[in-house]
């Protein structure tokens, strides 16, 4: 699980591009370049020359801090995140990063219209592992999406799986990646698939950013500045892509429970957050759900 590479986009505002490029800087001693861009953006070069950058996006609400209130702004104060590909010993020095961002002013919410996508390197991946990934998505989404407590004003933008995208690659169990792609887009029409703003993108599990980028996108998460929050997504989208990696096969039925904290925290375990180290994660994935983790029914406890 641990092997696999990632990246992580994250929507905030409170502070200025130029502000968080600053603040970016300063904790990983690297150096601001300026791309003057459509997106306006800075390029931190780090001491081991990976670039971080920060730039504007469109869809977020801006706002600044006036006295201990946030009032609207202009769009300099618009900023995400881009980090480069990281590893899983990289996650702790981007939560420090988040900290101090948040520690600046920087501020993310879902209802200043924030998110937060995590890509997972797709090089390992075949068309049957992504099928599973399908699959184990499909499973368990309606827990994966209260998990998450997905904001109603964001669900358009993080649609769940595809129905009919379910039933081909099932029925036809793609053999090559060309085959697969026909199944995702098979209903976007015309629509040019090399498109970065292709309509197909808006899923929860984004796989036009796998035929075009080459990373799984995991697009479920509201805006959030909290680092351990932010740690437990990104363990979630490994271990679920761990899953589907391992596994020879995975089923599309829907899993339905009158216990989702216990189902759910078997399902964790199952795929590998196990133990202290996952602890904290476990806690904040189940966090939302109702019943009871440690039993599987009130008569038992």
């Amino acid at each position: 699980m641990k092997n696999q590479t990632i990246g992580v986009e994250i929507e905030m505002t409170g502070i200025t591009r130029e502000e968080a490029a600053e603040v970016t800087s300063k904790f990983l001693g690297g150096k601001i370049g300026r791309a003057y861009d459509s997106y306006d953006t800075y390029k931190i070069i780090a001491p081991d020359n990976r670039v971080w950058q920060i730039m504007s996006d469109a869809s977020i609400q801006t706002m600044k801090n006036e006295k201990g209130t946030l009032v609207s702004a202009n769009r300099s104060y618009s900023v995400e995140l881009v980090t480069p590909i990281l590893k899983y010993d990289d996650v702790e020095t981007l939560q420090e990063l988040i900290r101090q961002l948040r520690h600046s002013g920087a501020v993310s919410e879902s209802r200043l219209q924030c998110g937060i996508h995590i890509h997972i390197g797709a090089k390992e991946h075949t068309p049957n592992t992504l099928k599973n990934l399908v699959n184990l998505m499909s499973s368990k989404e309606d827990l994966i999406y209260k998990s998450f407590e997905i904001d109603p004003a964001r669900v358009r933008f993080c649609q769940k799986v595809n129905n009919n995208l379910i039933e081909t690659i099932n029925k036809k169990k793609p053999k090559t990646l060309s085959e697969l792609a026909d199944a995702w887009y098979s209903d976007y029409g015309v629509e040019g698939r090399g498109r970065h703003y292709h309509t197909s993108r808006y899923h929860g599990l984004n796989l036009h950013s796998t035929f075009t980028k080459g990373t799984i996108e995991f697009r479920l998460f509201n805006g959030t500045l909290h680092a351990g929050k932010i740690r437990s997504y990104i363990v979630f989208c490994l271990a679920i892509s761990h899953q589907a990696l391992k596994q020879k096969s995975a089923s599309a039925k829907r899993t339905h429970t009158d216990n989702e904290k216990y189902t759910f925290r078997c399902w964790l375990l199952r795929l590998g957050l196990i133990g202290d180290e996952f602890k904290n994660c476990r806690k904040h994935l189940m966090k939302s759900l109702d019943g009871n983790s440690a039993w599987r029914t009130p008569r038992a406890a």
